[in-house]
Order: structure tokens, then sequence, then C-alpha cells
């Protein structure tokens, strides 16, 4: 297996068989793969060669992983880099220290080639998108000096000037969520439903037309984590293994990595949906078990539409169901929905428009 785009790994490891091993089978995948035996020079590599993903070693002499990671993530060249630290203890101290370290991922010693491979795949999927806004965010930067520039001349220039912005943010946001069709077909209808639903609701919140045109965009993205989640998963037929639900459950914190600290409003509010929108009122959701006032309004707006475009949409593992059958389950629960999942404003003003509701979910299906 090839891929595509090239991606260079840096190995830093002080044992011979580790680093021989990761180079026979990442360069089998055909990664570009490059070593260090030590701390100190695998810093210096990471900043002369840019690699994409680093497998760091925690248990090194003179330097050990915490502290290369440390060093790695206060330089501006290296700081966004993911790494997998590799360690044979499962002291949860030593586990949190790393992570305060900055390391994204674990792998054990003596690793499995099948999980060093996934745990590869996700981290080098979510830098892509990562180094995709990062190269966006450059790019609005200059057009908005640019546009500063000129709209010093003239009135007209400036709002040209915010229509065009206006335009650009929309236009990023068609291409993110177009990137779930690649998935999944059903998925991509949902995503497309999923503005239309959520507006419906704000609308009758009494949301202001701003705040409404603003979920409509940005609600369509609260699963673009699911980039990172292998399709066999996302389209399997079955009840999903529990590690199988818990690599799933993964794309709230993956969605809300990927979208994270954008100038626009719009992505913004994606941010907070991707990160939030299986939180339930009750507190039994994920992936932090927020629940009542501190989860987000609009993620709780996502949470009761996602639920409602689930049961009634036909899914590889269900059919689809009818209105009136979804409106008992959300408004009176059965068993594994309830009511008390649900922020119970959003429920009160789901009962009573339930009806705009459904056509809305007709009109767009």
């Amino acid at each position: 297996m090839s891929n595509a785009k090239t991606h260079r790994i840096l190995a830093v490891d002080d044992q011979k068989v580790f680093i021989r091993a990761f180079e026979t089978l990442l360069k089998k995948q055909g990664y570009d793969f490059i070593s260090a035996s030590n701390g100190e020079d695998g810093i210096i590599k990471a900043g002369k060669y840019m690699p994409d993903l680093i497998l760091l070693d925690l248990v090194m002499p003179d330097m050990d992983g915490r502290e290369v990671c440390r060093a790695l993530k206060k330089d501006p060249k290296t700081w966004n880099i993911p790494i997998i630290m590799l360690t044979s203890s499962e002291e949860h101290s030593e586990r949190l220290a790393a992570l305060e370290a900055g390391v994204s991922d674990f792998l054990n010693k003596p690793f499995d080639n099948e999980e060093l491979l996934l745990r590869t795949r996700n981290l080098l999927r979510l830098k892509e998108y990562e180094d995709f806004l990062k190269e966006y965010h450059v790019r609005l930067d200059e057009q908005v000096q640019k546009r500063t520039a000129e709209i010093v001349k003239a009135n007209k220039e400036l709002i040209e000037s915010k229509l065009a912005l206006k335009d650009g943010y929309v236009d990023t946001v068609h291409k993110l969520t177009r990137i779930a069709e690649y998935k999944d077909q059903e998925t991509a209808t949902h995503i497309k439903r999923v503005g239309h639903l959520c507006s419906c609701l704000a609308v009758n919140l009494g949301w202001d037309d701003d705040a409404v045109e603003t979920i409509f965009y940005a609600s369509p993205m609260h699963d673009i984590g699911k980039v990172a989640i292998p399709s066999d998963i996302l389209l399997k037929p079955g009840a999903l293994m529990p590690e199988e639900f818990a690599l799933m459950k993964t794309h709230t914190t993956v969605g809300g990595s990927i979208l994270k600290n954008s100038r626009s409003l719009i992505l913004q509010m994606a941010e907070w949906i991707a990160y939030n929108h299986h939180e339930r009122w009750d507190g039994s959701g994920y992936p932090e078990g927020r629940s009542g006032e501190d989860i987000p309004l609009e993620a709780a707006i996502m949470n009761l539409v996602d639920q409602y475009d689930a049961l009634r949409s036909e899914r590889p593992y269900k059919l689809s169901l009818t209105h009136e059958k979804v409106f008992n389950i959300i408004t009176e629960g059965d068993g594994r929905t309830l009511p008390a999942h649900f922020n119970p404003r959003l429920l009160e003003v789901f009962k009573d428009t339930h009806e705009e509701f459904n056509k809305t979910y007709e009109a767009n299906s």
C-alpha cells in the first residue's frame, strides 16, 4: 500500500532493533523514514527535515522523551508536529506528564504493527487537515490585509470587501463539509439536511438572522472529525465493538481540533458543535460528560437534530422511521433515547413546532 502523498516520519529511539522495525514497516507502507538515536539528534532532525509525525521513545539516556517533546513544542517550527510516545510503562502519572508535555498519542512497547499503522494514519490525517486550515488562515490574512488597504479609499470598496470575505468563509465551509461525502453518500445527505433543521430550531428559539445563518453553515461540519475514523467502522452494518465505539467517539475531539482557533464566527461555532454535539443534558454523553447549561446551546440544538435525523434516516444497520415514531421516541423515550438527554427548552420548542420540523426534513431529503 502506497500513500498518495509521501509523508515523512521521524523515529527517535536509542534501541536500534526498534529503529530497524519502524523503518521496515513504515517504508513498506510508502512513508519517507528518518531516524535519530537520541533526543538531541531528534530535535535537530525534526527542525531540519520537518516530519509529518514523530515516533518518540520515552526512556532514553541524557534526554528523555518528555524533555524532547517539551523542546519541540516550544519551537515555532515544530510545535504542531504530532508525537506518538513509545513506552513500556503503564504508570498513569507518567502518561499524564507526557500529555502535559504535548504528546498526541501513546504506543506500548513492544508494539503491534497494525496498531502502529492505525495510529499513524489517524494522526497523519489530522495533521493534513490542520495544515490545510493553517494555510487557509495565511491566505485569509493576506486577503484581509489587501482589502484593508483598499477600503480606506471608498465605502463601496468596504462593502465589497466584507461580502468577498464572507463568501470566502462560506466557500471554505462548503469545501470542508464535502470531505464527508468521500466516506459515505448517506452521511453527505445527512450533512446537507442538518443545516436546515438546526436553522428551523434556531428561528423558533428567536435567534436573529445572523445567528441563524451562522448555525446553518456551521452545523454541517459537526462530523468532520469522522475523516479520522476508518470506513469499515463508519459503515459497519452491525453493532460496534467497545474498542470500535471508543475510536468512533474520538470524532468529536478530532473535529474540534481541526476547526479550532479560527477567526471566522462560522468556524468558531462549528468547533463548539463538533466537539460537544454528543453531550447530553443529563451528563451521559461524550467526550467530557458535560451536562445542563455547560453544553453550548448550538451543540444542544445539533444533538437533538442529529438524533432526529439519524432515527428518520436509513443506515447500514437500521431502517428509517416515520416522523410520528421519531417524535414519540424523542419526547417520551424508548429506553435508549430519553427526553432527559435533551435541553428542556429545546424539547419544548421541538414539541410545539414538530410539524414544521417534519416539513423541513421532507423538503431536504
